[in-house]
């Protein structure tokens, strides 16, 4: 048996929770998760205006703080930190764990291969048109425009840096759930058609891969009874060679792990349940069995698979023009009245003065910004309305005339505005999700392994 377990669901999760976790209790790997679409394309910026940056940046001042129990107690960290410059990413991991005397003590792995940035000409001269999965457009309409483009890895290419002796890897972009099964692949021997285990470790990674969200964090079952939310544990996997797996946490930590709060973290971000495409193989999540195995231990058993395709799914970002957003506070009496007011003088303005929009979106926070028409009418007697309106054109000047149009309508418009005083709506490029498939055959993972 393994423990593995993950510190991180988002590029911003708690700094504190992967020493949390090495500190808690036993463990053999630590797996952290920084990177989603939007991500990458930031990265990609950074890197344009530093070729030093382009990684998660606060991921080598975690290997710092957690350096003597990483090193002194042998628990690997597996983690996608590495963003558009995993290179670099290793580079900053070296220099902190030679700093700080463990030099020669500890290797530090990197899986590469995964940014098709400079490639994409040579595809599309190939006639590999990259369509868009969602509108079925070929990557051309938008290619002047492109920011990033990655291919999402599997977990095979993080066990062979394991097994190359790695305690540290970073990848690039990858499939999130890999980071917790590469470990299972290395240590239990599994073969690249193993279906049902690698998608019994694949559901696994899944679980706890958005960190205390399987844990009792974001749960709508019995949130209010949640113990401790302040101190809550993140989550751990004891994995067998089997197949099967626990989802648990450290002794005395907050939070709550139960079939209810796994099997709402299960139906995060899928679609069919039976077709669950990675990488590595097509998990099925309707012949998962969950056991309450006892308090805050849940049991996983019985999972199949199905082979894996021979595509990837690469993760493409362009921009897409520009946006703002402002918020006017609407105070009592009458303040629904007033926000819905505003928010027709502002179209009326921007309609006289030819403004270029492609949308313009209003809420009314307090009121229906949740669940738009269906929350019905509000009281006449509600205190506070926050009007939020954002616009969206792929012309800048227009956009910048809106943001000036906000705050002249505290004077200009109806009484008992508020919220002002943050500063005029910046405007902001809009970078806009492209997903497309490419062949297996024509990208590979690099794997190399650094000794500190």
């Amino acid at each position: 048996m393994i423990r593995i377990a993950n510190g991180s669901a988002f590029w911003g999760d708690s700094a504190e929770a992967p020493l949390q976790l090495l500190r808690g209790g036993p463990l053999d790997y630590l797996t952290l998760d920084y990177l989603a679409e939007i991500t990458m394309s930031i990265l990609q910026k950074q890197r344009a205006r530093d070729p030093r940056a382009g990684y998660a940046h606060d991921f080598p001042g975690l290997i710092k703080r957690g350096a003597k129990e990483i090193v002194e107690q042998g628990v690997k960290v597996v983690a996608n930190a590495g963003g558009i410059n995993p290179d670099a990413c290793r580079e900053a991991v070296l220099s902190v764990l030679k700093a700080n005397g463990y030099g020669g003590r500890i290797k530090v792995g990197t899986v590469t291969g995964d940014d098709i940035t400079p490639r994409l000409d040579e595809f599309l001269d190939r006639g590999i048109e990259l369509k868009n999965l969602d509108t079925g457009q070929p990557l051309s309409a938008v290619r002047s425009n492109v920011l990033s483009a990655n291919v999402y890895f599997g977990a095979f290419p993080i066990a062979e840096a394991l097994c190359q002796g790695a305690g540290i890897v970073i990848t690039g972009r990858c499939n999130d759930a890999a980071l917790a099964l590469g470990p299972m692949i290395r240590e239990f021997g599994w073969k690249a058609d193993d279906w049902d285990r690698l998608s019994a470790g694949t559901i696994a990674g899944h679980t706890i891969e958005c960190g205390a969200q399987c844990t009792g964090g974001n749960c709508q079952v019995d949130w209010e009874t949640m113990p401790d939310y302040a101190g809550i544990g993140y989550p751990i996997i004891e994995a067998e060679a089997d197949g099967t797996f626990v989802i648990t946490k450290h002794l005395g930590t907050g939070g709550r792990v139960t079939v209810a709060s796994v099997t709402e973290q299960l139906l995060y971000e899928i679609g069919d349940p039976r077709t669950y495409i990675t990488p590595d193989c097509i998990a099925d999540f309707n012949t998962i069995q969950l056991e309450q195995q006892a308090p805050d231990r849940v049991r996983f058993s019985r999972i199949q698979g199905r082979p894996a395709t021979d595509l990837y799914k690469v993760s493409i970002s362009y921009s897409a023009g520009y946006k703002a957003v402002g918020t006017l506070v609407y105070a009592w009496p009458d303040a629904y009245k007033k926000a819905k007011a505003s928010d027709r003088i502002l179209r009326e303005r921007m309609d006289r003065m030819g403004l270029k929009f492609d949308a313009v979106r209003s809420e009314f926070v307090g009121v229906n910004a949740c669940h738009g028409d269906m929350a019905g009418e509000p009281s006449p007697d509600i205190a506070e309305v926050v009007l939020r309106i954002a616009v969206r054109s792929m012309d800048k000047a227009s956009v910048e005339r809106f943001t000036r149009e906000l705050a002249p309508i505290a004077l200009n418009g109806p009484p008992a505005v508020t919220g002002l005083g943050h500063g005029r709506a910046k405007v902001e490029e809009i970078v806009a999700y492209w997903p497309a498939l490419l062949p297996k055959n024509l990208v590979a993972p690099e794997v190399s392994v650094t000794e500190a």
